[in-house]
């Protein structure tokens, strides 16, 4: 599964974000971090200092990856709406939900403050770079001067993780797409 040069820590961690993505924290057991790392019983402890330091640690970097990964589409060519637009309609796994969204609904990772750190940044760094790219918009007048940024950028934001939740709901990726298409058809840009 993991490459042979990958250092037992690394194997942890990139196990650990695939199990919190599946199965979220309270589901992820050090037993099953440790078998699909295909580490020793002591190799967690060695490295990290328990679970939740293993956690925060695989959280930091698919928070990492999210934002990098948002970067690329929003900071892309192309005008504010088309920018919005790509990253609306990047390829995703819609079936499978957002890895750090997901996390929102875990007990265990919103009621701890270090877990949670990383979700809340990177959801605030996104709703901050949408934010910006809205303003953008309006100063070129592609959007009505009267939007609120803040409010659209947490609009977009909304109907990307509730687009996860519809279209895992329904098994289909139809009900994330008609959200889209929906807030897409919501900004369209003024014409004169």
């Amino acid at each position: 599964m993991y490459s042979e040069g990958m250092s037992t820590p690394e194997r942890l961690i990139e196990s650990t974000r695939a199990l919190l993505w599946e199965r979220g924290y309270t589901g992820t057991s050090p037993k099953a971090i440790l078998e699909r790392a295909d580490a020793g019983q002591g190799s967690m402890y060695h490295h990290f200092k328990g679970k939740p330091d293993l956690a925060r640690a695989a959280i930091r970097r698919t928070a990492e990856e999210m934002r990098a990964t948002a970067a690329g589409v929003l900071d892309g060519p192309g005008t504010p709406y088309e920018r919005i637009e790509a990253y609306l309609r990047r390829e995703r796994d819609v079936l499978r939900g957002c890895p750090v969204g997901r996390l929102t609904m875990d007990p265990d990772v919103i009621a701890s403050p270090e877990l949670r750190a990383p979700v809340d940044e990177t959801l605030d760094w996104l709703r901050a770079r949408i934010a910006g790219i809205v303003e953008e918009g309006k100063t070129q007048g592609q959007f009505a001067p009267g939007l609120d940024a803040g409010e659209i950028a947490a609009a977009v934001v909304a109907t990307v993780q509730g687009g996860y939740v519809l279209a895992r709901a329904s098994g289909s990726p139809a009900a994330f797409d008609a959200g889209v298409s929906g807030l897409l058809s919501l900004l369209a840009p003024r014409t004169s």
